[in-house]
């Protein structure tokens, strides 16, 4: 029983990967997943050279919150033996990846990448570099802890507010539960964000002349806090909308995802977690429970980040 579960099993993951396949992928697509090595997932066929063709492969693992990929870690593909026609894999061997970046296409990602890549040196040591806009969701009334180390046990540095409401009244689009104190995160290490530049709560979106002096300050320096207290907005990272990735890479497996009330996922709303980052990109799990990597996190509290 046992091994029919794990054929099952297998067949399913194989499925699931050719039905999230993009319409336009080659004929040969289908046929190579049966080949794909135990421990990875297939991505998109991104070449075809007459007999041969690539198709882009991640560590299954890429998207569970303890083994987060990263975005500037090397890659395999698999390279396939086609028929003459090139509409069926023969054989297939798994191969480091030598190209081409899924990013180096219209975008400018490539070479934000490789900034960020260039700056690991200025973070803290086993620091994944990353820049995407959040917020905390902690409501304790004390505030969320901005800590020294990733680590509850390490030094607090300073507090973010709870959210806020101007007692007097403030701005028509207030959210319902109060202003979040928004923030950037430029770093990730087992399960904390590496975080700067918090500013007061809903102070960008008030008025300056009734925004009070005595709101709640936050602490601005850089410093951790818990990845499960924070919270962001999806932006648009110039992908496919719709559902999230594997791995953070384009040209991952793709699996649909739901918004809150309904619908495709895309710049409406946030996810329901963020787990992780590597990059522009983030770890993540939809409203109706999928987990995976999206392009692109922001801060706004009013609008979409389009």
């Amino acid at each position: 029983m046992r091994i029919l579960r794990l054929i099952a099993a297998t067949l399913l993951c194989v499925a699931t990967q050719a039905a999230h396949a993009d319409d336009t992928e080659p004929a040969w697509r289908a046929s190579a997943l049966a080949m794909v090595p135990a421990g990875y997932v297939a991505g998109s066929a991104y070449r075809t050279d007459g007999a041969t063709g690539y198709l882009a492969l991640d560590p299954a693992t890429s998207n569970d919150p303890k083994t987060p990929a990263s975005v500037f870690a090397a890659r395999q593909t698999l390279v396939v033996t086609l028929t003459p026609d090139a509409t069926r894999a023969i054989s297939a061997e798994l191969k480091p990846r030598t190209g081409p970046d899924p990013d180096n296409d219209d975008t400018d990602f490539a070479k934000l990448h490789a900034d960020l890549a260039g700056k690991r040196a200025s973070l803290p040591s086993g620091t994944e570099p990353c820049d995407l806009g959040a917020w905390s969701i902690d409501k304790d009334p004390d505030g969320l802890n901005v800590r020294a180390e990733p680590s509850t046990k390490a030094r607090v540095l300073g507090t973010l507010p709870p959210p806020y409401r101007l007692k007097l009244g403030g701005a028509e689009n207030t959210p319902d539960g109060g202003w979040l104190t928004e923030f950037r995160i430029i770093g990730f290490r087992d399960g904390w964000f590496l975080i700067e530049g918090a500013k007061p709560p809903g102070k960008d979106y008030e008025d300056d002349k009734r925004y009070p002096r005595n709101a709640p300050k936050p602490y601005a320096g850089r410093g951790w806090v818990a990845s499960n207290k924070v919270g962001a907005a999806y932006a648009n990272g110039a992908t496919r909308m719709g559902g999230l990735f594997q791995a953070p890479f384009v040209d991952a497996n793709w699996m649909p995802a739901q918004r809150e009330l309904g619908g495709p996922i895309d710049t409406d709303g946030g996810p329901k977690r963020i787990f992780a980052c590597s990059g522009l990109w983030g770890l993540v799990e939809s409203q109706d429970g999928v987990r995976g990597w999206w392009r692109g996190l922001c801060s706004n509290q009013v609008t979409n980040c389009s």
